[in-house]
């Protein structure tokens, strides 16, 4: 009978990847505040989430056959986030404060996505064991 690790390890394993996506995403916000024109873009982590979980791994296209082929590509989950502020004249909507927040909590939320796998593969291992 073999383990599987699906059940064994639960949602966690799921989100870690989509929280990697969406803290790239946000970090990319944060990197473009003073473009003019930019549009601050969210991920849809539901979407993604339920794209992860079923298996829907899609590919991002490469430029270069040597480049890593198995990546996530978030762009059907991508959407433009509804500025809280006016338009400043450049086209910009990044809010900094917001992006910077919400990569904060994404961080955090990556973090505890990575206690509950170590604590699940800790538990693994003492059944192994026979603990």
């Amino acid at each position: 009978m073999g383990i599987s690790f699906d059940n064994a390890l639960g949602i966690h394993q799921h989100t870690l990847g989509v929280r990697a996506q969406r803290a790239e995403v946000l970090s990319g916000n944060i990197a473009n505040a003073d473009t003019p024109g930019y549009k601050a873009q969210e991920l849809d982590f539901e979407a993604a989430l339920n794209s992860a979980k079923h298996g829907q791994s899609m590919q991002m296209t490469r430029s270069h056959e040597n480049h890593i082929s198995h990546q996530v590509d978030a762009q059907d989950e991508l959407l433009y986030r509804v500025p809280l502020q006016p338009d400043t004249g450049d086209g910009n909507t990044v809010d900094l404060q917001q992006e910077r927040n919400a990569f904060m909590q994404n961080s955090l939320e990556y973090q505890a996505s990575l206690e509950f796998l170590g604590s699940k593969f800790s538990g693994m291992k003492k059944a192994l064991r026979g603990e």
